[in-house]
């Protein structure tokens, strides 16, 4: 993956796509692989707002049932299903434990019941996809850091998981294959106009502030909570800000579902990276969307959620990282602005202006391959072709042609031979899919480069100069946060943060001035002194 901004000088693009979180990388994907010409900016790093703060998950959405939204739980799961397909080494399955104590919200036949349709709405035959019901002693086997006073048992189901930013780079990178333009830290100045037609776009270089005219035949936003800057599309959304919270690890391979005892909401405690994800909070927003940060209330929020439940109880101190992200739903006369954020429906809807420019609206990151199919069929019928779908059912651009489990324990086996600790390969498969091997060849010239980076968590430094060299990081932030994301499961110190810079100097071309620009921009955001 190459960042080259002059590819956009004097283009005629059939579509320009603005905003590169996982609906524009979607469309950007799909249009490609039609045969249109794509441009897709984003003006700062791909993914860096809300599609890298979700609880990386690919789920039907067990709590929309709650609300009888079965068409969205519905179309949710049968995405689940083929992504687990077309991308086992990005999407894979992960159980989830669903406790039943006594004097709770939903007792165990209402939970059965809904477990039931969550499988029937599933459509798949496979047993470890369907629920199972454990007594007390079993539940407790499975996660013996919750509280067992009050147990009665519980059920587990089966959804899945991903890394959220590392999904939208890697359909970036499939973009960019199948012939687009894709250009981070690109911001789009002003839409250009004729007859009242949108028609093309001023668009700036964050990194020289150079501006470009594009000629676009088609536009879509997909700018999700930059929305908010468009007077246009204002009216047709609201904003919600969620945060999680890294914890230390508690769990073993499997998640819980667990509902809050002060308002009922439905929170996960989720494995990631061998930690502890915990989230997610839902409250209206309404501040600046350039400054979205976690409060203390909501830290006391999903601390006292957690603490209903587990055996030890955390304190603020346990706290490892955390991150804000903002949603958008769609706004309609059923849920008002008054109404709680969590009773919003999460399904999507594409509106369209008068000047012809098209604007994503709502939705979520499992159903969003589907949602961008539908925007790609609206441009196209605007520019009178009819071209199909060109993502359902096709591998991921890094997956495997191959047997995917014979191909996992091959890759396992080399990483092996070459000193790779076991978690860390497990984890360089879920990351890199087929880029592993370039991984691997690295490695093998400088074996010193199978260590992790910190001792803690299951990185290598061969990961880290591959994402570096290879991957369109601009900041160090960007390479800390959304390629690896150790900004938000380490407690870095300056002085760590100060070691891979230095060591990721050389592969960026940084300059001894760049590289102390690039400490003290991360030290000013993620360093706590």
């Amino acid at each position: 993956m190459k960042r080259d901004f002059a590819t956009l000088q004097d283009q005629h693009f059939d579509l320009l796509v603005c905003g590169g979180g996982i609906y524009g990388a979607w469309t950007a994907y799909d249009a490609a692989l039609r045969g249109l010409k794509v441009a897709i900016v984003e003006q700062g790093d791909w993914a860096s707002a809300t599609s890298s703060a979700s609880s990386k998950l690919i789920h039907g959405g067990l709590r929309y049932l709650e609300t009888y939204d079965l068409k969205l739980v519905s179309k949710s799961l049968k995405e689940r299903k083929m992504l687990l397909q077309a991308a086992p080494h990005r999407v894979w399955p992960l159980r989830f434990g669903v406790p039943v104590y006594a004097r709770q919200r939903m007792n165990r036949l209402q939970l059965k019941l809904g477990l039931t349709l969550y499988d029937f709405l599933a459509g798949d035959t496979d047993p470890q996809m369907r629920h199972s019901y454990l007594n007390p002693k079993q539940f407790t086997e499975h996660f013996p850091c919750l509280d067992e006073q009050a147990l009665k048992g519980g059920f587990t189901y089966a959804d899945a998981r991903t890394d959220d930013a590392r999904l939208v780079l890697e359909l970036i990178s499939g973009a960019q294959d199948a012939g687009a333009s894709c250009i981070n830290y690109s911001k789009l100045v002003r839409l250009l106009e004729t007859n009242g037609k949108a028609d093309g776009a001023i668009v700036q270089d964050q990194l020289t502030q150079t501006e470009k005219k594009i000629s676009a035949k088609q536009i879509v936003f997909t700018t999700g909570q930059w929305l908010a800057k468009e007077a246009q599309s204002r009216e047709w959304f609201r904003l919600a800000k969620g945060i999680h919270l890294v914890m230390p690890g508690v769990l073993q391979d499997e998640a819980l579902l667990l509902t809050t005892k002060s308002d009922g909401r439905v929170f996960f405690m989720i494995p990631w990276y061998g930690l502890t994800l915990l989230g997610t909070t839902d409250t209206d927003f309404k501040g600046n969307i350039e400054q979205v940060s976690v409060d203390a209330s909501d830290i006391d929020y999903l601390l006292a959620a957690a603490n209903n439940y587990l055996k030890t109880p955390w304190k603020e101190s346990d706290i490892i990282g955390y991150f804000a992200g903002v949603r958008v739903f769609k706004q309609n006369t059923q849920t008002a602005s008054s109404g709680s954020p969590s009773a919003v429906s999460r399904d999507w809807e594409l509106k369209s202006a008068p000047n012809g420019v098209h604007y994503a609206i709502g939705g979520k990151i499992t159903s969003s391959r589907q949602d961008a199919a539908c925007i790609v069929d609206t441009v196209c019928s605007q520019l009178g072709t009819a071209l199909p779908c060109a993502t359902q059912d096709r591998l991921f651009p890094w997956a495997p042609q191959e047997n995917f489990p014979d191909w996992s324990a091959r890759m396992l086996g080399q990483a092996t031979q070459l000193g790779i600790d076991t978690e860390s390969a497990r984890w360089l498969l879920h990351r890199h899919g087929t880029q592993i091997t370039e991984i691997f060849r690295s490695i093998e010239t400088e074996a010193d480069l199978a260590r992790r980076i910190i001792p803690s968590l299951p990185f290598i430094v061969a990961d880290l100069l591959h994402c570096a060299a290879t991957e369109m990081v601009i900041h160090l932030e960007d390479l800390l946060r959304r390629r690896l994301p150790l900004l938000i499961l380490a407690k870095l110190t300056e002085n760590e943060l100060q070691q891979i810079a230095l060591r990721v100097a050389d592969t960026m071309h940084w300059d001894a001035t760049r590289t102390h620009q690039e400490i003290e921009r991360c030290c000013k955001q993620w360093i706590t002194h």
